[in-house]
Order: structure tokens, then C-alpha cells, then sequence
């Protein structure tokens, strides 16, 4: 760890009992010396309780004593073996309960207008999983005809900087390996207000699904039979078997 918890409260310990400067403060707590300053003269945190960062294994009783002789030396924060790695948890975003229902309409808008992004990406910038992202790619998703394509950005889920890095790094990756962007990629890259401003796409219903790629062009011969079957005059004569006037002459 980089700073003490409860850094401000910290701060409040040591403006309070120890005869430490500003600057050797707020470096230790990671705050600003006019903040620290603010502190002591009752404008900032007021009403926090202290810290006491000795009883609470964070900072010897030695370290404040040399800081106090040496207003140049930096506190070093006491090493506590339970907080290593504290600061970098695994495992996907946090999204809060009111927005997880809008995921699968950010994954779809990802995976339509950056289909360079892996699901590694996708799962990080929105916070979900691979079977869903891999689902919605190819369609299988139980509520798939009902979602509709939305920028993450737009709906809180992450930031546009962090959207933009994620697909600089795709291109990166995808021009390092010889994979070059096709122009109808390159189309697909709108803006978010683009996206949001955009016709929604229309809903296919569910039994149907899957017959996107039907065609016809097998029975083209029997229809084309038809059309000439259509095309033809019959003469209503032609429906009768009557004989000719010279035959009954010759009779």
C-alpha cells in the first residue's frame, strides 16, 4: 500500500500529536499540503475522529521521532504482510445492481461496432463474463430478440478513455500480427452520439430466428417453369375437341 487507511483521519492524528510538517503529512497520507494545512486550522475534516496510526500498525513511534528532528525526512509507512496485493483485486468490474440489466445491450453495441475487441476486453470495460459475451455474438442468448444495441459509455458502464484504450490496443495487436481492418469495420466505428441518435434495429421474432440466410435459389427452375405456365393464352376453343366445318362437309 501506497498510503495509511483511513488517510484523512491519519492526518488528523498527527496535525493533533505530533509536531510533524505539512509536507511530511501530506506525503505520508497522500494528501496536499494546503489540505493538511486546512486541517490544522479546522477548515478541513472537521468533525473526523484521529487515527491513531501507532496502535493500529501502520507507523513506530521511532519514524514520527526522526521526522520531528529531520523536517526532511519522509515517513516510511510501516509493512504490514495482510495488506499486500490489497490494492489489486481479480476478476471483472463491479457494475451496480441498477445498470447489470443494461449489459447485454452495451456487449451487443460492442460486438457490432468493435468487432476487434476480444471478450477479454469487452468482459473488463463492462464488467461481465465470457459465456454471456459469446452468446450474444452468436445470437443464442435467451432474450436476444428483445436487446438493443447501447454505448457503455452512454449508459455509465465505463469510461470513454477507457473504451478508446481498449480499442487501440486491439488495433495494435490485430496491425502486430498482420490483421488489417476491412472497410466495412471501419464503417461500423461511430460515435456514441451517432449510436444513440441512430434508428433502433428491427426485431426479428423468435420463431423465425436463425432463418436469416434462407434463400430460395435452389427451386429457381420450378419457379421459373411457373412464370412460363402463367404466361401463356390459352384459347377457350382450344378446351374442346369440336370438329372442323370441312369434315362435316366431307361426311
Amino acid at each position: 500500500m501506497t498510503k495509511p487507511i483511513m488517510a484523512k483521519a491519519t492526518a488528523v492524528w498527527l496535525v493533533d500529536n505530533t509536531t510533524l510538517s505539512f509536507k511530511q503529512i501530506g506525503d505520508f497520507c497522500g494528501l496536499h499540503e494546503l489540505e493538511v494545512q486546512g486541517i490544522a486550522d479546522g477548515d478541513v475534516a472537521t468533525g473526523v475522529k484521529g487515527f491513531d496510526p501507532i496502535a493500529n500498525n501502520q507507523l513506530d513511534q521511532d519514524e514520527i521521532d526522526r521526522g520531528e528532528k529531520d523536517p526532511a525526512h519522509n515517513l516510511k509507512l510501516k509493512h504490514n504482510p495482510a495488506a499486500l496485493g490489497e490494492e489489486k483485486r481479480r476478476g471483472p468490474r463491479y457494475t451496480p445492481l441498477s445498470k447489470r440489466q443494461d449489459r447485454p445491450a452495451s456487449i451487443l453495441w460492442l460486438v457490432k461496432f468493435h468487432p476487434e475487441l476480444s471478450d477479454g476486453q469487452i468482459g473488463k470495460l463492462v464488467g461481465t463474463t465470457k459465456p454471456t459475451i459469446q452468446a450474444i455474438r452468436e445470437r443464442t442468448h435467451w432474450n436476444i430478440s428483445n436487446i438493443q444495441p447501447i454505448d457503455p459509455v452512454a449508459l455509465g458502464l465505463c469510461k470513454q478513455s477507457e473504451l478508446d484504450a481498449a480499442v487501440q490496443s486491439a488495433n495494435a495487436k490485430r496491425a502486430k500480427e498482420g490483421l488489417v481492418m476491412t472497410d466495412d469495420e471501419r464503417r461500423k466505428l461511430v460515435s456514441t452520439e451517432q449510436s444513440l441518435a441512430g434508428d433502433p434495429e428491427p426485431k426479428m421474432p423468435s420463431a423465425i430466428s436463425g432463418l436469416e440466410t434462407f434463400s430460395l435459389s435452389g427451386n429457381s427452375s420450378a419457379a421459373d417453369e411457373d412464370e412460363d405456365e402463367t404466361e401463356k393464352t390459352y384459347d377457350a376453343d382450344s378446351f374442346f375437341n369440336l370438329p372442323d366445318d370441312k369434315d362435316e362437309d366431307n361426311k
